[in-house]
């Protein structure tokens, strides 16, 4: 049976409809603009008929004679006064625009009486710490006033602080780590845990400004980013530590979002890596990261020491070396990039000497990623043999001058097993996952300017390239592709920026196959 087409009123109705509701929408918004002066004079008339019948109301009985007998007289005379009339109903016009306009309530000034008490309380948890005896005149005082010593102050919408400004004495000890790491940790118990704060201390003007931060995004999946060869995103900060942005996809959107770039090469200062956190806290989700940035212009040899397959997507991989789990392998593999690194070291050598050009596979770079050596160190000292972490001493020492990039990640809790050359040559360090505050100092080599907090996302956490400041760090979601536990959208972006399977790989099943047959 062959099916009818519906009738026209019937399949464009809906969008009759709506064009319908548009129009008349639009329609009651132009009327409402041009006939705004109309409804505010009829608001003003009825709430000055409102007004005379409560005053009328108001009025006793034995009063109403004479009030009715003044209004009369009132009247009279301004009918017999020329213009009159005319100059009344002008005056009962503008009353009645005046009375009918909007009443919008005045935003209250200053802080309320919760607020306030809440500044009261900062104010004398501060004055053990800001106070001294010998002050004659003390900014802090038990029972003082906030109001000299809070300069300016900004609430969120649930009554807690979000910015502070905070005014102390010229002899309170702000050069000494101790003692600011006191009064980070009062103000960040006193404004609210499960927050981070920033703190920036003025120590030539004696302020301390406090500044709630807004979390990281964690929702920016692995994209092909828009940087120069060279520069790898190791995640991204806040807006106001960096002055840069990346064009980054949010399905269909598009935002900017201000990125941590990491510059290697023969002109870098930070030419190698160390990544350190907790177990889950996102370390192989880096290197994953870099490494499939790092495909993009030269070669990857991947070591993974705890075996638990996070690399196994890039075996085969063209530009991938080698991917390797095992002992025996790490070592043979390390080896050779020892070599390699030295061999690239004589061919930049005598191009320069005859002053051409370095060789092509000279300037490829080669990138060395070691995921938890410290297993390593454990399985070469049961079997007699080096420490595969030796075999990094040249690709660290001469890896800028060789375009060999070395990145090293391992768990804080495994850090005595860290190499001196490893410590000694990777200026440029991250920490994710939770951390204590002397564990980020020792691992970053400078404390951050912020709050850590106990429960962070994976990915989350500092970064700090070589001297520069430490900065909140958060690492693009790159899971494992094959973990069927990731969502569905983070593992089809990593697939798609895998490179294809090399033409050996995929010759050999076929080999394999006929031999077997």
């Amino acid at each position: 049976m062959a099916l009818r087409p519906l009738p026209r009123i019937l399949s464009n109705g809906s969008a009759q409809l709506a064009r319908s509701r548009d129009l008349a929408r639009t329609a009651a918004d132009s009327a409402t603009d041009v006939l705004h002066p109309l409804i505010t004079v009829t608001r003003g008339l009825r709430r000055l008929a409102s007004a005379g019948r409560r005053r009328w109301a108001e009025t006793p009985k034995d009063k109403r004679g004479p009030l009715l007998f003044m209004v009369a007289s009132v009247v009279l005379v301004v009918a017999l006064v020329p213009y009159g009339p005319l100059l009344a109903v002008i005056t009962l016009m503008a009353a009645s625009a005046w009375h009918g306009r909007d009443h919008a309530a005045p935003p209250p000034e200053g802080p309320d009486e919760s607020q306030t008490q809440r500044l009261q309380s900062l104010y004398e948890a501060l004055v053990p710490y800001f106070s001294a005896a010998e002050d004659p005149a003390p900014l802090y005082a038990h029972g003082g006033e906030w109001e000299k010593a809070f300069i300016a102050h900004e609430f969120d919408d649930a009554g807690r602080v979000g910015q502070l400004v905070i005014r102390y004495p010229a002899y309170f000890p702000d050069g000494e780590p101790e003692a600011r790491a006191r009064i980070e940790y009062l103000l960040t118990a006193k404004s609210g845990r499960g927050r981070e704060y920033h703190f920036a201390w003025d120590e030539e003007g004696n302020l301390l400004t406090v500044t709630v931060l807004a979390p990281l995004p964690t929702d920016i999946a692995a994209q092909r980013f828009v940087t120069a060869p060279g520069e790898t995103v190791l995640g991204f900060t806040d807006p106001t530590e960096v002055q840069r942005t990346l064009p980054l996809a949010y399905g269909e959107e598009q935002r900017d979002v201000p990125p941590v770039v990491w510059r290697t090469g023969a002109r870098s200062t930070e030419p190698h890596l160390l990544v350190m956190g907790r177990p889950g806290s996102g370390t192989s989700t880096l290197l994953r990261s870099i490494a499939l940035q790092a495909l993009q212009y030269g070669d990857v040899l991947v070591v993974e020491g705890s075996g638990t397959g996070e690399y196994a997507c890039l075996s085969g991989r063209a530009g991938v070396l080698a991917v390797e789990c095992g002992l025996a392998g790490a070592l043979a593999s390390l080896e050779w990039a020892a070599h390699e690194t030295e061999r690239r070291l004589i061919a930049v050598n005598r191009a320069r000497q005859t002053g051409h050009p370095p060789p092509d596979d000279c300037r490829r770079p080669l990138w060395i990623l070691l995921d938890r050596p410290s297993p390593f160190l454990h399985l070469a000292s049961a079997d007699g043999h080096k420490d595969p972490q030796a075999l990094l001493q040249i690709p660290l020492r001469h890896g800028r001058a060789a375009n060999v990039t070395v990145v090293v990640a391992e768990h804080l809790d495994s850090a005595d097993a860290l190499s001196e050359a490893v410590r000694q040559h990777t200026r440029a360090r991250v920490v994710l996952g939770p951390a204590l505050p002397d564990e980020l100092a020792a691992a970053l080599g400078a404390p951050p300017h912020t709050t850590p907090l106990a429960q962070v996302p994976p990915g989350r956490g500092y970064a700090r390239l070589g001297h520069g400041p430490v900065l909140r760090l958060q690492v693009p979601a790159t899971p494992d592709p094959y973990d069927d536990a990731a969502s569905d959208v983070y593992r089809d972006a990593v697939l798609s920026l895998l490179p294809p399977r090399s033409e050996e790989m995929e010759a050999v099943p076929v080999e394999a196959a006929v031999a077997e047959g």
